[in-house]
């Protein structure tokens, strides 16, 4: 709040404007070591500056806090001397990513896939997705989109959240299943293979009984010798059954 307090009973003069602009960390990176810049509205020279380190006062007196090695735990913000309690925006490396598979884990062949990759990170991560054995990344940004999903697709998929200050990666399988329209198709074509190989396997069954119908294979049998009871007549009498043979002799 303000007020204007003059010797006279009105105020004559400019338009008053009030801007109120929240502290800003600008980030940049030589190599491994870090710059951090304290941007204000303020006019430079003017105001003194107080940098906290995961909430604890590491630093005074200046804007730029620079030349550091960075730890992908740490978060540092800035605040004007005099108003700790309405610091700026704290910045800090990628959390873990968040990836996410719609429709599912399994995917049906034939189907599409996305994938969907987010993290917390300030300044905001860019984000690249890689597969499992393959140097090149397969894209780019938060989400990714594979059409006509194959065999070939099956596999880990990593997502890789970076910014100035770190990266994080988060890796998820993908495996391939039948879809019906694949089964179907498996079906239309095992079908004409199977109406071919039944007629042979008849043809190849009559065949094999015709030969064994014109080549009879028998067995030699041994002559069978039949001893009947004795009588006054005769002593024996043999019947050569495989010949139908029949010799008696007649005792005197």
């Amino acid at each position: 709040m303000f007020r204007f307090t003059t010797n006279n009973d009105k105020y004559a003069g400019l338009p008053v404007t009030l801007s109120v602009t929240d502290l800003q960390v600008q980030v940049s990176r030589s190599g491994s070591d870090v710059n951090l810049q304290c941007l204000s509205s303020c006019p430079p020279g003017q105001t003194s500056y107080i940098w906290f380190k995961n909430g604890q006062e590491v630093k005074e007196d200046t804007s730029l806090y620079a030349d550091f090695n960075y730890d992908s735990a740490e978060s540092y913000t800035c605040a004007l001397k005099g108003y700790e309690d309405f610091p700026s925006p704290s910045v800090y490396a990628p959390n873990l990513p968040s990836v996410s598979v719609s429709p599912s884990a399994e995917i049906e062949e034939g189907s599409s896939v996305t994938l969907t990759c987010s993290s917390d990170a300030n300044p905001a991560a860019n984000y690249t997705w890689y597969k499992e054995d393959e140097d090149s990344p397969k894209a780019s940004g938060q989400i990714f989109n594979i059409t006509d999903f194959r065999a070939e697709h099956s596999g880990s998929y990593s997502c890789g959240a970076q910014n100035k200050l770190g990266r994080s990666n988060s890796t998820l399988h993908l495996s391939v299943v039948a879809g019906s329209s694949t089964m179907i198709l498996n079906i239309i074509r095992t079908t004409p293979v199977v109406l071919i190989l039944i007629p042979v396997f008849l043809v190849g069954l009559w065949m094999r009984k015709k030969k064994t119908i014109s080549h009879p294979t028998t067995e030699a049998h041994e002559p069978e010798e039949i001893e009947l009871d004795s009588d006054p007549v005769y002593e024996n009498f043999r019947v050569t059954a495989a010949h139908g043979v029949k010799s008696s002799q007649m005792l005197t």
